[in-house]
């Protein structure tokens, strides 16, 4: 990719302005740190909705919610018959995340935007700045719940999860944030239109390469235990001998050592999976320095382009769960409910798109798998015409360490803003 500054024009300048002020504006509202914490469905988060509200009114954008609390700020086009572009990300954040997971993608729709008032340029299409609701799946055990209540996909049993934090349910939480999931259930699905999102990169690759930004042509699925245990039985760690002991955290570290070789073998094989035991939990009251454990809590998360690669994991999982029980006699495993999001295969044509706004601004941005769920996964599987843009970021994701350059986020807006100011693909 061709390393060119950034053009100082009133555009620009606009596009730059518009990101600072944004992110920063967000990024005040915050339970304490370290890093930031905005919980789904939370005061917090409706807060940070405001600020994009008023945001969008001064640039003179008609605003609107759906039942569930999502955000729409819509630009009229020349041409209302056609699809409309919708753009935007999510504000909620995970305990303790970063600065730019959601947020940065929310401040580039309005930079988007702001650089169209300003360049006195109209698109095609209307273009709808999109905020959505509880993207972070960690509050509540239901994926995607913004983008999927706004697609009219959210299932009726999904409204009783409970909010981790809080034991109270998704209904509940949304009645008190002045929604209505009773009239959510009972709204159709929209006509199938076009998304786009920024997000910054949740992986290493654009950062390693010395890229700014990339293009996404898909999202990986998850196949998720949130509340799994094991359960063994508790003794005294001095009078136990190893022979016969049923120690929940041996047995734990056999299993994922298991599912760590079996994770090399499917990559060997040219599988695409990640593996991940995302939370141990073997610190309850119950846990002493004189105890053999008996009981352990953890989750495990595995993700990958291709639902049989899920499947054949999950096989894997439950053979080495046999395979440990029948060694360890008084160990049993419990993997709770699973959970799942389905991978996304993204627009080639909207792919395509980006690109050529890209190349219009001399750059070759690469295209590449996103490692993380996202929003636009929602969107392609309800029949949208979906893409992203990846920004460079460092220091990881989910963490307050997350490292985004704002110019990088700047220059890929300024790529978008190309291809909507030639057509609107």
């Amino acid at each position: 990719m061709t390393d060119l500054p950034l053009a100082d024009t009133a555009v620009s300048r606009t596009i730059r302005s518009t990101i600072e002020r944004v992110l920063t504006k967000v990024n005040a509202l915050s339970l304490g740190g370290p890093g930031w914490t905005r919980p789904s469905y939370s005061d917090l988060e409706s807060q940070a909705h405001a600020v994009i509200e008023a945001e969008a009114r001064a640039l003179g954008l008609e605003v609107s919610r759906d039942h569930a609390g999502n955000l729409f700020a819509r630009l009229a086009g020349r041409n209302p018959a056609l699809p409309p572009l919708f753009c935007g990300s999510h504000l909620d954040t995970v305990s303790e995340g970063g600065a730019y997971d959601g947020q940065a993608g929310v401040a580039a729709a309005l930079a988007l935007v702001a650089a169209l008032r300003e360049a006195r340029v109209t698109p095609e299409a209307d273009f709808v700045l999109t905020v959505t609701r509880a993207e972070e799946s960690v509050w509540f055990p239901v994926s995607y719940i913004g983008s999927r209540a706004a697609l009219g996909r959210l299932l009726p049993e999904e409204l009783q999860a409970r909010r981790a934090d809080t034991g109270r349910t998704l209904a509940d939480h949304m009645r008190a944030q002045g929604f209505d999931p009773d009239a959510l259930m009972r709204a159709g699905p929209p006509a199938p239109a076009r998304f786009l999102e920024f997000h910054i990169e949740q992986g290493p690759v654009l950062d390693r390469a010395g890229e700014p930004y990339g293009i996404v042509s898909a999202i990986r699925g998850g196949l998720r235990y949130r509340a799994a245990q094991v359960q063994g039985a508790w003794a005294h760690s001095g009078g136990a001998p190893r022979e016969g002991r049923a120690d929940a955290v041996v047995a734990f570290a056999d299993l994922v050592m298991a599912m760590d070789r079996a994770w090399e073998g499917f990559l060997a094989r040219g599988s695409d999976l990640t593996v991940t035991f995302g939370r141990v939990d073997a610190a309850s009251s119950a846990h002493a320095m004189a105890k053999v454990p008996g009981q352990l809590g953890f989750c495990l998360d595995l993700r990958s382009e291709d639902v049989a690669v899920l499947e054949a994991a999950d096989l894997a999982l439950r053979d080495e769960i046999r395979r440990i029980e029948r060694a360890r006699p008084g160990i049993r495993f419990d993997l709770g409910n699973q959970s799942r999001s389905q991978p996304a295969r993204l627009s080639p044509a909207m792919i395509d798109w980006v690109a050529g706004g890209a190349a219009r601004r001399g750059d070759r941005p690469r295209r590449m798998l996103s490692g993380g769920g996202h929003d636009a996964a929602a969107f392609a599987a309800a029949g949208w015409e979906s893409v992203m843009v990846f920004i460079r970021n460092w220091n990881g994701s989910h963490c307050p360490d997350e490292g985004m350059d704002p110019a990088d986020l700047a220059r890929a807006v300024e790529a978008v803003l190309a291809a909507l100011s030639g057509n609107d693909g």
